[in-house]
Order: C-alpha cells, then sequence, then structure tokens
C-alpha cells in the first residue's frame, strides 16, 4: 500500500468551505488520494450540541429588519447562505401563509444552498405572524426569514 500524506491545509481549507456553504460533506480526489471532509449537518448539530447555536445572533441583527431582530423570541433565521422557497416547487402552494398555525419542525421553507434543497423547520409552535422574504429570494446566514408567535 502507497504512503498517504494528509495536507493539512487541504483539510482546513475543505473544512472552511464546509462552514461557509452550509454543506455537511465535502470530497476532494488528486490521483489515487481521496480526501473527505464531513460535518454533522444543521438538525444533527442543533439537536445534538444546541450550545453552538448561541453565536448566530451576533451577526444576524445586520440582517434583520427593524423591529423584528433574530432575538425576537419566535424569529425564524436562515442557517446558511443560499436562495429560499416558499413552496416545494414553482408556483405551488407555500408552505405557510401569514395566519397559518405551526408546529414545531414543520417545514416552513427551504433553502436551495449548493444545489441541495434544505428544509427549515419552524422552531417552535405558533402562529406566523410576518413572512419576511419573499418566494426565491437570495437569503445570508442568521437573516429573519419569518416571525412565529
Amino acid at each position: 500500500m502507497a504512503s498517504f500524506d494528509i495536507d493539512g491545509d487541504l483539510v482546513r481549507k475543505l473544512a472552511d468551505l464546509l462552514r461557509e456553504t452550509g454543506l455537511s460533506e465535502i470530497e476532494f480526489a488528486e490521483g489515487e488520494k481521496r480526501i473527505r471532509v464531513t460535518r454533522p449537518t444543521a438538525a444533527q448539530a442543533v439537536a445534538v450540541h444546541a450550545p453552538v447555536a448561541a453565536p448566530a445572533p451576533a451577526t444576524a441583527p445586520a440582517a434583520a429588519p427593524a423591529g423584528k431582530p433574530a432575538s425576537h423570541p419566535g424569529a425564524v433565521t436562515s442557517p446558511m447562505v443560499g436562495t429560499a422557497y416558499a413552496a416545494a416547487e414553482p408556483g405551488g402552494t407555500p408552505f405557510v401563509r401569514v395566519g397559518d398555525t405551526v408546529k414545531a419542525g414543520q417545514t416552513v421553507l427551504i433553502i436551495e444552498a449548493m444545489k441541495v434543497m434544505n428544509p427549515i423547520k419552524a422552531p417552535r409552535g405558533g402562529t406566523v405572524v410576518e413572512i419576511l422574504i419573499s418566494d426565491s429570494q437570495p437569503v445570508e446566514f442568521g437573516e429573519v426569514l419569518m416571525i412565529i408567535e
């Protein structure tokens, strides 16, 4: 078996790419050498490492609209950079509308990042009182997407 020297800088760059894009896995191949870097998905990270989510509000207020900060108890914020979709398919029925009652864990939007559709789930049950994005709108990490009260 041939010797395989691990390029630490490459692994760090791949890990940085995962964080920047919100992907959960990336693989690099050159010749017969392959390096795969993985991390927990957003749902796993929240379920297993809930305290890790605390830094998000530090970047969110800049993207949050006036009067609706990410610290609002009903704020649903974007966990990644991507394109937000209100429905499962173009022209389809939106997942939720203002006035709808939602349950915790119910899909309320989809964010596409790097051709991967990521369901965004309601962090709590309640009534959708405001939707702050439009269908097919680019969104930033930490941006407030909707308010559930």
